[in-house]
């Protein structure tokens, strides 16, 4: 069974997270959300409480095929200050697969992971400072980087994602069930 880490921070944009866990999990992939600081309970962006499965510091890459990261600047910045998910990706990119959207390829960029081609949320693209932004997709695929603009593009990243790690067919079996007819 594919299986991805999605660490989150306060101020983490939950429309985003939730969708991309609700997802994945329909494609059959196992996803564990890990927390950065004290608490399980994390604050999102809209006042929005997630609960957390593992703290960040217990997360060991050799156990995940993904690490993917939703946006919401409050949460994008606590993950971009955080030594363990910088050290994460870094790992992951060597040979998974690693996915930020909205504003959390910042936290790829500051890594040093984020691929020449990336979208982003558009009011995000000035601060990530990089060259290759593109906003012709919903989703960008670069080698094993995947990137996604926003909310609004949150279950086609996560339907993205389905495909790369499960297939093609359960996809498109996720996509019919959630009667999506875009994406």
């Amino acid at each position: 069974m594919a299986s991805v880490v999605l660490p989150l921070a306060e101020g983490f944009e939950e429309l985003e997270a939730v969708a991309l866990i609700d997802v994945m999990r329909r494609g059959g992939i196992d996803v564990r959300v890990a927390y950065i600081g004290e608490s399980p309970l994390v604050l999102g962006a809209n006042g929005i409480t997630i609960e957390a499965d593992n703290a960040i510091d217990h997360i060991k890459a050799d156990e995940f095929d993904m690490m993917v990261l939703p946006g919401g600047w409050g949460g994008t910045h606590a993950l971009a200050e955080n030594a363990t998910v910088i050290s994460l990706l870094q790992e992951f990119k060597e040979n998974k697969v690693i996915g930020a959207m909205c504003a959390a390829p910042y936290v790829l960029k500051e890594a040093g992971v984020l691929g020449s081609d990336y979208t982003c949320y558009p009011g995000a693209k000035e601060e990530i400072d990089h060259p290759g932004y593109r906003e012709d997709s919903k989703v960008i695929v670069d080698g094993n980087v995947m990137t996604s603009q926003g909310p609004g593009t949150a279950v086609c990243f996560g339907l993205a994602i389905v495909e790369r790690l499960v297939g093609a067919e359960t996809m498109q079996s996720v996509k019919e069930g959630m009667l999506l007819d875009y994406c």
